[in-house]
């Protein structure tokens, strides 16, 4: 019997969108997409969601313009299907309660121009990330101000639906101005798909869930959370594509903390930390963003203030050597991404308002500036679709 007559149909749906099963485009690159870019509408010129036709042959970004104005569309999700497109209205309140948006989008492949779907409330104050599961059914947020998480169904035709789980973080830390209560910054699915890492800044803890995607509920892991040092802040989390590994970016105290990974179980184990910064470097700072390139071999992670992105080497056994500190040619980088080719990462300085093209040496890590950023107002984020491609659900 074939190993695809063996498979059940949800093993075979969750396979296909993990890629796992191999088809005639195996190994096939595109290199045209679309970078669509959010921002903050509160600060700066931005009106919304920009895009820019990017090729992954050239390295060049070339505009669209404004796809969907709307306030303060910080962090973006792409469905894995490439159809529709996920923002977090980050904003405190929303028709006299204290709740942000999450909206939804379809979008035309052939052009990049977005429609509107429809849009929902966070149920807490300031969402600052949302991701979406590997099967396209979930959407999970993160609320900042208020220190939540909550859980949306999604439809097949992308529209959102009911809020499906909420769970409301409590605690403080030692930091008596940023950790007074909790702060849920990120939403990071494991490479399986079994696993929720919800990093809170206020509380010092990566919290583990384990979502039921058919009831759209999180339960908490056993254990429920890991603890990094105190005052650290973390912020976001990257896997390791093993599956073995994962990296926290602590936002106050400008580290890295890698943690071993339990695929069964869900439990993340510290065992290193590395700084961010340059060692002259004494400034006010803050890290942002941290993401592994698709073969496990580097680390990168941004910092504020300093204004770079640090380059690490990823060892056969998870630890961190620095490759070097590049500056992001801007002031405050937010957020960056790799390309889907490997070839370029991409910075969103917000407090210069640019986006900075570099090229990335995939042997050695390194990043050399590749001649072109553009400009956009406040940007907050980056993610790319591939153009021309409707991959049915």
């Amino acid at each position: 019997m074939s190993y695809m007559r063996m498979m059940s149909r949800p093993m075979f749906t969750l396979a296909l969108a993990l890629g796992l099963l191999a088809g005639p485009m195996a190994g096939q690159a595109k290199k045209d997409y679309f970078a669509y870019i959010g921002a903050y509408t509160n600060v700066g010129t931005s009106k919304g969601i920009c895009a820019f036709r990017w090729s992954g042959d050239t390295g060049k970004l070339t505009p669209i313009g404004l796809v969907a104005a709307t306030s303060n569309p910080g962090f973006l999700a792409v469905h894995p299907n490439h159809r529709f497109l996920y923002a977090v209205g980050e904003i405190s309140q929303y028709e006299g309660q204290p709740t942000g948006l999450v909206l939804a989008y379809a979008i035309d492949p052939k052009t990049g121009k977005l429609t509107f779907l429809n849009q929902v409330v966070s149920r807490g104050a300031g969402p600052c990330h949302v991701a979406v599961d590997k099967t396209g059914r979930l959407a999970i947020v993160a609320n900042y101000n208020s220190g939540s998480v909550t859980a949306i169904r999604i439809g097949g035709d992308g529209k959102l639906g009911e809020v499906t789980a909420f769970v409301q973080h409590s605690g403080s830390s030692v930091n008596p101005r940023r950790q007074a209560g909790p702060h849920a910054h990120g939403v990071f699915f494991s490479p399986d798909n079994r696993f929720v890492v919800v990093p809170d800044l206020g509380l010092d803890k990566l919290l583990v869930y384990r979502p039921d995607l058919n009831k759209g509920t999180l339960e908490a892991a056993d254990p429920p959370f890991v603890s990094v040092k105190p005052g650290a802040g973390p912020r976001h989390f990257a896997f390791h594509p093993s599956g073995r590994f994962g990296y926290a970016v602590d936002e106050l105290d400008s580290t890295v903390t890698a943690f071993h990974y339990d695929q069964t179980r869900g439990v993340l184990r510290p065992f290193e930390t590395a700084s961010i910064l340059p060692p002259d470097f004494h400034g006010v700072n803050g890290s942002a963003e941290i993401e592994a390139d698709r073969k496990g071999k580097f680390l990168y992670a941004s910092n504020r203030g300093a204004d770079i992105i640090a380059v690490f080497a990823i060892g056969a056994d998870g630890s961190l050597k620095l490759v070097e500190h590049v500056p992001t040619q801007g002031k405050t980088p937010r957020n960056f991404a790799i390309d889907p080719t490997g070839s370029y990462l991409l910075a969103a300085n917000q407090d210069s308002n640019n986006v900075v093209v570099f090229r990335r040496d995939q042997t050695t890590g390194r990043l050399t500036p590749a001649g072109q950023q553009v400009e956009v107002g406040a940007p907050v984020c980056v993610v790319f679709v591939p153009v021309s491609e409707r991959t049915q659900p």
